[in-house]
């Protein structure tokens, strides 16, 4: 990976929540020359994590970061998009603008269904203001999905009054992050707040009205969402010579510098090696896009750490706070505190005791417990750990 560190002039391409956490941490970190932050949307930079809670509700119709660029001394500049990319060079819709050190912080983008042009996406909040406004009593809505966000669309949607199918591909509810037999304990949740599930599905076509299924049922719809995952937003650095995985994500060292020296890169859209896990992750979640940004500044400033942390997400969706920290794989012992069917619950994943992951269903004190254990890689006994009853900090092994 390439070192350079010239900050006379730094460049962020990306006006999210890395981007903007990169260009406070710079200054906050002492950074004296000219910064600029560079997004293709026309707001300033905003948390999305309420797009699909409290915008979709109602309750918001913005969520913009509390930051004061110009206090910063940042050079705030939106609805301008990048194109490319050459040494020392950003190239944008709007001319070039050089750079002595820049930060790629595009994020990821939404998947869309082929042949699915009327459906909406959701993922900037002009998305979510355009569907709030068709969310209406009676409307029967399909969502395509039925990973996190399609959870907490439907779970939004319901309590607007709308009649809500979701049409899942996998056998149980978030197959691309959880195995079946957990996300399965979810299935029962659809069915309590009145979504009508269905798993196993394939959409076939979307029409005007409706929504054809692979087995050729017809699924009346007034609108269709579709929440199927995101990809890395990096199709611009075609040809630049950073260097992307099969997924597109950049590839980026353990300090987030990327091949080309110079470059660092944070965020959504990145691959980042983790001696903790093993392996290279790459990471679409708020707690990712937080820490990130900030390391970016560290590692362009020379200081910092390597970026290791725990993973870490939530999501609130059919009045249940569901969390999860630490990374689970193949192999993994799955071990349950407390049934299914329980108000709460926690599923635990192991490796020769080692806890790996935990995934917490409205058991706050588990989910801080254990990102606590996972930080020291704590060995568990599976007896104790298994007992809802028992904190989690007292189940170690030994």
């Amino acid at each position: 990976m390439g070192e350079q560190r010239n900050t006379d002039q730094v460049v962020v391409v990306g006006a999210g929540l890395a981007g903007a956490q990169c260009v406070r941490a710079l200054r906050g970190g002492g950074l004296q020359g000219r910064i600029v932050l560079l997004g293709d949307e026309p707001h300033a930079p905003y948390d999305r994590p309420p797009l699909s809670k409290d915008v979709l509700l109602g309750k918001a119709d913005a969520t913009t970061l509390d930051i004061d660029y110009e206090q910063l001394g940042v050079e705030l500049v939106t609805g301008r998009r990048a194109t490319g990319l050459e040494p020392g060079v950003l190239h944008t819709d709007a001319g070039e603008l050089p750079y002595g050190s820049l930060v790629i912080a595009t994020g990821a983008a939404p998947v869309a269904l082929p042949g699915a042009d009327r459906a909406h996406l959701l993922r900037t909040v002009d998305d979510a203001l355009a569907l709030r406004a068709l969310l209406q009593p009676g409307a029967r809505i399909v969502l395509v999905g039925a990973g996190w966000i399609g959870a907490e669309t439907a779970t939004v949607a319901r309590a607007l009054g709308c009649e809500v199918t979701v049409v899942e591909a996998g056998p149980a509810p978030v197959p691309g992050a959880l195995p079946a037999e957990v996300g399965g304990a979810m299935t029962a949740w659809y069915r309590e707040a009145g979504v009508d599930l269905r798993r196993d599905a394939r959409v076939a076509s979307v029409g005007p009205h409706e929504v054809v299924l692979a087995d050729g049922t017809r699924l009346a719809a007034d609108e269709v969402v579709v929440g199927i995952g995101v990809r890395p937003a990096t199709g611009w650095l075609a040809g630049s010579g950073v260097e992307l995985d099969g997924a597109g994500a950049v590839l980026v060292d353990e300090r987030l510098r990327t091949s080309l020296p110079g470059v660092l890169a944070a965020g959504d859209c990145v691959s980042y090696p983790s001696a903790r896990w093993g392996g290279r992750l790459s990471v679409q979640h708020w707690d990712h896009a937080l820490q990130s940004g900030a390391a970016a500044a560290a590692s362009l400033l020379g200081l910092g750490t390597p970026y290791d942390p725990v993973p870490y997400f939530w999501s609130e969706q059919f009045g249940r706070m569901v969390q999860y920290a630490g990374r689970h794989g193949e192999g993994d012992d799955l071990l349950w505190r407390g049934a299914p069917g329980d108000p709460t619950w926690t599923v635990l994943w192991t490796r020769g005791g080692r806890l790996r992951a935990l995934l917490t269903v409205d058991r706050p004190r588990d989910l801080t417990q254990g990102r606590r254990l996972l930080e020291r890689g704590a060995v568990l006994d599976p007896a104790l750990a298994a007992d809802p009853a028992v904190q989690l900090k007292a189940a170690l092994a030994g």
